[in-house]
């Protein structure tokens, strides 16, 4: 059992100065992220292929104990029928993404708004998903955002597979606080710009309580402050990674 609390990539421009230091290498940014938080989501794959050197050097900058969920990519998950996917998940497994090696944590399957839950469409588009790919084993999170989700089927299928339903915070879309597989994956979007930490003290407190009590039952908690303001995030979770450490 282990929580990752971090952000969504590390790569933006208002982060220089007051996540990073000022003048800080953008070649080591990663580097430094990694030495003050504990996971990272790479959004980058959701959007186009990386090589496999990239996913290598990003494992190598990194320590131990610090890992990456992987967002899949968009040519995935944003078609009519779900089930056709098949080769663009093959493409997206076979990119080089095992390279990161015992730093890979879970990837996350993100849904379009508008589509809606069709049983039998979803499940076989699941049965695409492999457990296994090069030999390490994959955990798949399911992040769905249109209300039709909320349906004890959809929550069956996903813990039939052992597969995580997302815990979104979010003024935009549905929250199906649901567990349903050996971890817990977390995105909170309501970070705020006059908060120095993006949450208040009371919130950060919620939302420690809520990390140790899903850590309770014996899962991985990944917990990923996005969106909201963004240029907060990194502080936010810095702020809940001494939070948890001060108290256990």
């Amino acid at each position: 059992m282990s929580i990752h609390i971090g952000i969504g990539g590390w790569t933006f421009e208002p982060w220089r100065g007051t996540f990073y230091p000022p003048k800080h290498p953008q070649k080591r940014e990663l580097e430094y992220a990694g030495q003050h938080l504990t996971g990272i989501e790479i959004n980058g794959t959701y959007y186009g292929s990386q090589k496999p050197e990239s996913f290598a050097n990003w494992a190598a900058a990194v320590p131990d104990g610090f890992q990456f969920s992987v967002k899949a990519s968009r040519f995935c998950t944003n078609r009519k029928q779900l089930a056709d996917g098949a080769a663009s998940i093959e493409k997206f497994l076979t990119q080089g993404l095992t390279r990161l090696g015992d730093r890979l944590g879970p990837i996350l399957w993100q849904f379009m708004a508008t589509k809606k839950f069709e049983r039998d469409d979803f499940a076989a588009f699941l049965d695409l998903l492999p457990e296994t790919q090069d030999g390490l084993p994959l955990r798949h999170a399911l992040e769905v955002r249109h209300e039709s989700f909320r349906d004890p089927a959809f929550v069956e299928l996903a813990r039939e597979r052992n597969m995580a339903i997302v815990f979104a915070d979010s003024d935009e879309f549905p929250c199906i606080d649901e567990q349903t597989a050996d971890f817990t994956y977390a995105r909170l979007q309501r970070s705020q710009d006059d908060v120095e930490t993006g949450y208040a003290g009371e919130a950060l407190d919620h939302w420690a309580e809520r990390a140790r009590g899903w850590a309770a039952g014996g899962r991985d908690v990944y917990l990923f402050f996005i969106a909201g303001a963004k240029v907060r995030n990194p502080a936010a979770a810095q702020a809940l990674i001494a939070k948890l450490e001060r108290e256990p």
